[in-house]
């Protein structure tokens, strides 16, 4: 299967953030804890490259948790913070303040020996679609987020929301989209959802998945649907048709309803805590 993407957008975006990035000391970026590396933007590195930076592996719910501690480690070795969450329920929320703080106290004693006292950290909150960028913002904000008003300095219409006493978000962050030669990153971005349904092929979609986890979580397929997993990818997607009635009304096996069904199931977790991509495989390569 072959994966497009939309360069367009990504040009767009850029350019916002070229402009947005100079009114910023920290770079929080967003991830797929189920794909911490293929859901990230390799330009940001070169935007953010002179601000704090703190990735947050979002969707740690749904990913191995062995495989989020590994990547932890990974990204802290390269310099960034790192916080594993789940926005929508708000777990690992509470530690992402002292967290940002920690990120930014070098830029905070600068303030503090120039006699600035009390200035919030200026943020932004970026990611590829689909990351859950807006459940952070609402989560962490609350709903009581204040609209602080212009600052100086910042081109009109752009607002900021405080977020606490300490820190502010510009609320304009531009979607950011990756650019990838690679199909696989591909691949395991239509997994997630980041790349529109409707320009997918779901059958070959969910034979690929069936095919990861054959190799990667044995078992995972006979204990979900009572299927073979020693048959080929095409027969244990009929298995799944069978064993979830999914049926045309000609009384066949429906194979895309059955392919649909298994994608959704493992986007929602239904089919356990699954990782799509390993740091020890950039070691490896």
């Amino acid at each position: 299967m072959n994966f497009q993407w939309y360069p367009g957008h990504m040009t767009k975006a850029k350019r916002q953030m070229q402009e947005d990035i100079k009114l910023i000391d920290l770079v929080i970026e967003l991830v797929d804890a189920r794909i911490p590396l293929s859901s990230r933007n390799p330009d940001i590195d070169e935007l953010g490259k002179n601000k704090y930076r703190l990735i947050l592996m979002n969707k740690a719910d749904l990913a191995d948790r062995k495989a989020t501690e590994q990547w932890s480690a990974f990204f802290k070795k390269k310099g960034y913070y790192v916080v594993s969450l789940d926005a929508r329920s708000k777990n690992g929320m509470k530690s992402i303040a002292d967290i940002i703080m920690e990120a930014c106290k070098e830029k905070m004693e600068r303030d503090r020996k120039r006699g600035i006292k009390n200035r919030p950290v200026r943020a932004m909150v970026v990611g590829i679609p689909n990351v859950g960028k807006s459940t952070f913002i609402n989560s962490y904000a609350g709903k009581a987020c204040a609209k602080t008003g212009n600052k100086p300095g910042v081109t009109k219409g752009k607002q900021w929301i405080r977020l606490s006493k300490s820190v502010e978000l510009l609320d304009t962050p531009g979607i950011l989209w990756p650019k990838f030669e690679d199909q696989k990153v591909g691949l395991r971005l239509a997994l997630i959802g980041s790349i529109r349904d409707e320009i997918l092929n779901t059958d070959e979609l969910a034979v690929e998945l069936i095919r990861f986890l054959k190799t990667q979580y044995p078992g995972i397929l006979t204990e979900r649907y009572e299927v073979e997993e020693t048959q080929k990818e095409t027969e244990l997607l009929c298995g799944i048709a069978e064993n979830r009635k999914c049926i045309t009304k000609g009384g066949e096996l429906d194979y895309s309803k059955a392919a649909a069904l298994l994608i959704d199931e493992f986007r929602s977790g239904k089919l356990g805590k699954v990782t799509l991509e390993w740091p020890k495989e950039q070691e490896n390569g």
